[in-house]
């Protein structure tokens, strides 16, 4: 049986089908222009906040999806959110069909893409965390994304998306290009600031173990060499919207009720009753629990200072 959550996408789909071909067939020829002030639309806050970084102010930023605490999952966009993506300058999304959404309303824009998940740009071999330059050499942030959707969680591959990022701004307001690559420039050393701390996080604490209610930061664990072990069932189910089998919820509840696992992260966003039990037992095993978002917290507005956040708590756990 198809899971809720892909049911709901192909429900979403179908929607922006049809209104993404109502819309392209009224756009004429009237797609954007060179302009010293480009317009940037994002699938998500999160990737809207890393354009921010490269835009700085020389740029319109806004995101579809822009609810802190809703789920991405959710989002279906509105004939307004279609328009204003076909009349953008530059368009990012995450891709890997996380904003399958974005994709397909992208797909009849004229604007720039930039896409965090494109595999015919990414092309990226794993390099260990000492393998940081902070002149924004490429080739020494080669990093192998793994099969993970949730590219934002993947710091090299956020910090080449800013460099893209900044290379379609050049493209359409090139009065600006070079603020445009010195931010994005900018944007890196504080991307390698993040991996150094989680470099330094794994040789404090060598292979740590965690329990993740859903598999949404492992690549940025994996910058400590932190192994994620909750069971596999478990964490499938709630990344497909359905109820972790009473075997696999025994298995994680032991997991934490003799400290197998050195901290819950858990994933406010994706939120069932599997995942509150699992909160509940790790809450009464005395095992720190980390919170991480999808999306960025009410009043934030930097990626950077999201991650930043969300790292200083994983340090607090495990220094614990």
């Amino acid at each position: 049986m198809p899971s809720a959550r892909r049911f709901r996408l192909a429900a979403a789909l179908v929607s922006v089908t049809a209104l993404t071909t109502a819309l392209a067939a009224c756009s004429g020829d009237s797609g954007p222009q060179e302009t010293d002030h480009p317009v940037v639309v994002a699938s998500t806050d999160v990737w809207a906040s890393v354009a921010s970084a490269v835009a700085g102010d020389n740029a319109d930023v806004t995101a579809l999806f822009d609810m802190p605490g809703g789920d991405p999952h959710e989002f279906e966009p509105t004939n307004a959110d279609a328009a204003r993506v076909l009349d953008a300058n530059v368009i990012v999304m995450n891709g890997g069909h996380y904003d399958a959404y974005m994709e397909r309303i992208a797909a009849d824009a004229e604007g720039r893409k930039v896409t965090a998940l494109d595999d015919d740009e990414h092309d990226h071999e794993h390099g260990d965390g000492d393998e940081h330059d902070a002149d924004g050499d490429e080739d020494a942030h080669d990093h192998d994304h793994e099969a993970t959707e949730h590219a934002f969680y993947t710091l090299p591959v956020v910090a080449d998306t800013a460099d893209e990022i900044a290379e379609s701004l050049a493209e359409v307001a090139p009065s600006h290009a070079d603020e445009y690559h010195a931010n994005a420039k900018a944007f890196r050393t504080e991307i390698d600031g993040l991996r150094d701390r989680m470099s330094k996080l794994g040789t404090a604490h060598p292979n740590t173990r965690i329990a993740a209610t859903e598999p949404l930061a492992t690549t940025l664990l994996g910058e400590a060499g932190i192994t994620d072990i909750a069971p596999a069932g478990f964490t499938s189910a709630v990344e497909e919207g359905q109820s972790p089998s009473a075997a696999d919820r025994a298995a994680f509840d032991d997991l934490l009720r003799n400290h197998k696992a050195s901290a819950l992260i858990y994933n406010v966003q994706s939120v069932d009753p599997a995942t509150e039990s699992v909160l509940s037992t790790a809450k009464s095993a005395n095992v720190p629990v980390v919170e991480f978002t999808e999306s960025l917290p009410e009043g934030a507005n930097s990626y950077v200072a999201w991650q930043s956040a969300q790292i200083a708590s994983l340090e607090k756990a495990l220094n614990a």
